[in-house]
């Protein structure tokens, strides 16, 4: 009996020191992506390539160049201006654009001036005010706007607008 408990003992130290011996592969981790550094948009940026692009709309709207003005628009976008009906498209908006342009009297020079940037290299939404004068610098009308910019095949489009002025062809 005590030979059999000696075999028992030896056989289990022997298993023992086998499984100690032999070469254990660690638990398989996880593995991690890469986080990608997440940069966060240059606003500054962005808020000047804004402002050139509304020059540019201004410039096209004191020379009352509706092809020009509507380029700005992406097919599906949306304007609203104060205490008018929605104009959803880039036809029905370039129709409400030609209508207004026929309404303005006079020579007037148009700026519009952006006051802020929110958002991301994609889609930025832009606040700022517009400032009429005539032909002798005397400020007109002036007014506030919003607009939704939105990049598409690498250009800003605008998607939507929202206007307020005190014009006084509204008037």
């Amino acid at each position: 009996m005590k030979k059999n408990k000696f075999l028992l003992l030896t056989f289990s130290l022997m298993v023992l020191a086998f499984m100690s011996c032999s070469e254990s592969k660690p638990a398989a981790e996880p593995m991690e992506e890469p986080m990608e550094e997440v940069k966060a948009p240059d606003m500054a940026a962005i808020k000047t390539t804004i402002q050139e692009i509304e020059n540019k709309f201004a410039t096209a709207t004191t020379n009352k160049d509706v092809d020009a003005v509507v380029a700005f628009y992406s097919d599906d976008a949306v304007s609203m201006s104060d205490d008018e009906p929605m104009v959803v498209g880039k036809e029905a908006i370039k129709k409400d654009i030609e209508e207004g342009m026929a309404k303005r009297k006079g020579d007037k020079i148009t700026t519009f001036e952006v006051m802020g940037v929110y958002g991301s290299e994609d889609q930025v939404t832009e606040t700022g005010k517009t400032i009429v004068k005539d032909k002798d610098g005397k400020v007109v009308y002036t007014g506030k706007y919003m607009a939704i910019w939105e990049k598409r095949n690498g250009e800003y489009l605008c998607i939507a607008d929202i206007s307020n002025a005190d014009a006084p062809e509204k008037k």
